[in-house]
């Protein structure tokens, strides 16, 4: 059974037991979270829009950083120069239950 889901205005297509990492959501480690449902497939039989029954539920695993984007602006014979730094923040979570 797939389904596609839409987590912070990003769809993501899951399964079952799968991991991924998602922008940040609100929450603790171990909370249920329950996913916004665009499209299912259970066995063939395909739903989508406002015909979709089914719902996705999952549990947030962790909070974590992803790797560091770095951002420098320099003009050339000025001696001027800027960097910049951030680390987009994630939370990794298990699909539970595709129902």
């Amino acid at each position: 059974m797939i389904a596609v889901v839409k987590i912070a205005g990003q769809q993501f297509k899951v399964e079952k037991d799968q991991t991924l990492y998602v922008p940040h959501l609100p929450g603790n480690a171990g909370d249920a979270v329950a996913l916004d449902v665009l499209l299912m497939d259970a066995g063939g039989k395909v739903s989508m829009g406002s015909s979709v029954s089914g719902s996705v539920k999952a549990e947030i695993l962790d909070h974590v950083k992803g790797d560091t984007v770095i951002a420098y602006k320099q003009k050339r014979r000025k001696g001027f120069h800027k960097k910049k730094g951030h680390r987009t923040a994630y939370t990794k979570i298990k699909v539970t239950q595709i129902a």
